[in-house]
């Protein structure tokens, strides 16, 4: 299986798995209990739920298709060798790039009952590979909130505090995480691992690290025997709460702290003192339990079990010429023209070479459709060199990019279909 394979086998259970999140009870009174039920975090890092129903919308196993996907599924690690799900029970986490690419998939179980020796945290087979949330360091401005574990990364970033990432675990940091803090200019990084003897080690340890390689550390410290979820859940306000202990991060150097620093971290804290853009919780489905320390109700197994219903999409009736290289759409006498959309086969990613033109006139760059900044640059920019309206330019592009969701999801399912042997 190559990359390209790869790529779009996991991102088709990811979409199967976030859409069963955003209808399944249990694991959404799961994120209410964890302060995580926020439809923004959920949407932005496509949270998932695996809940033993994958295998009912694949072909029967006694079928060569069926037996080939689920070989495929196991290749990936999606799959146990016994058929099980690996993911079976847990909020699912994926790690992608900022290309779209799926780097590494973190599995928590949601229910407190399991056996004695039942792993809470998966990933996925081999060694750690990603930055979750790379997007919160490009725009970080050089300070970084670097957490233990990714439940106590989305605690801060739903707080207001967006430029957080993880580590996998006290000893987690990876190569990849320094590389994106290199690629992304980060010069101060508060480690916020929990306040007890294993995060407090590791943390010491990972500061002698980064500073040796030039960086400011700062730690962010709890009360003791608390992580950042559980130091959120348990102050009121969230958000004021986790500002203070960004103003009261300590210094980590051996020499006095850098007053530069001093004024970076409390303009960070201030900045969320307010209290982040309310966001109404995804409610729980009516006549339907929530999620206990007790046993979860299981659904039967079903025969032909039904896609999980969804909310329909916008609906766009502009007419596209689609050929391998690129899509063409025609609007308000402008020409827009997209190439590189068959390389988008992650859900949520739409990163294209995008032109509009007017007769002789044209505006041409590369970015992420779904990054709001991205897009309004790309407007402003197109406006002056068109001598157009922005609004109307901005009215066209959300049209195209409906069109070119139509265009995508297409394209994933038919590569996503069985190929005659």
């Amino acid at each position: 299986m190559d990359e390209a394979e790869r790529q779009t086998l996991l991102g088709r259970v990811l979409a199967y798995y976030h859409d069963t999140l955003k209808q399944n009870p249990e694991v959404l009174a799961y994120l209410d209990k964890r302060g995580l039920n926020h439809p923004e975090l959920i949407g932005t890092f496509q949270l998932g739920y695996a809940n033993r129903t994958l295998g009912y919308r694949l072909p029967d196993k006694t079928l060569k298709a069926g037996m080939a996907v689920r070989q495929s599924l196991q290749t990936v690690g999606l799959l146990r060798e016994s058929g099980h799900e690996h993911f079976n029970g847990s909020l699912v986490v994926p790690v992608i790039g900022l290309n779209g690419q799926i780097h590494e998939v973190y599995g928590r179980k949601i229910r407190t009952d399991l056996r004695a020796g039942t792993a809470e945290h998966l990933y996925l087979p081999g060694g750690h590979a990603g930055v979750w949330n790379e997007a919160g360091l490009a725009a970080a401005g050089g300070e970084v909130i670097l957490c233990e574990a990714l439940i106590d990364a989305m605690t801060f970033w739903v707080n207001g505090l967006r430029n957080v990432t993880a580590s996998y675990g006290v000893n987690g940091f990876t190569a990849d995480h320094l590389a994106a803090f290199e690629r992304h200019a980060v010069k101060r990084v508060l480690i916020a691992y929990d306040h007890d003897e294993a995060g407090d080690k590791a943390a010491l340890a990972l500061a002698k690290q980064l500073q040796a390689l030039g960086l400011d550390c700062w730690r962010i410290r709890f009360p003791h025997g608390l992580d950042a979820n559980a130091y959120a859940l348990a102050m009121k306000p969230a958000h004021k709460a986790l500002s203070l202990v960004v103003r009261k991060a300590e210094w980590m150097g051996l020499e006095d702290a850098p007053s530069e620093g001093k004024q970076a971290l409390a303009a960070m804290a201030s900045r969320v003192m307010e209290g982040p853009a309310a966001a109404p919780p995804l409610p729980l489905a009516a006549g339907l339990p929530a999620v206990t320390d007790g046993a979860v109700p299981v659904t039967p197994p079903v025969a032909d079990l039904p896609a999980s219903p969804v909310p329909p999409a916008p609906h766009c009736d502009l007419s596209a010429e689609v050929n391998e290289r690129e899509v063409v759409m025609q609007l308000g006498g402008r020409r827009w023209r997209v190439r590189g959309l068959p390389k988008n086969l992650a859900v949520g990613v739409l990163k294209v070479n995008l032109m509009v033109s007017e007769g002789d006139d044209f505006h041409v760059d590369t970015l992420d459709l779904y990054a709001a900044r991205a897009r309004s640059q790309f407007l402003q920019q197109a406006a002056v060199e068109l001598r157009a309206s922005a609004e109307t330019l901005k009215a066209e592009l959300g049209r195209v990019l409906l069109k070119l969701e139509q265009v995508q999801d297409d394209t994933i399912q038919q590569a996503l279909m069985p190929q005659a042997p």
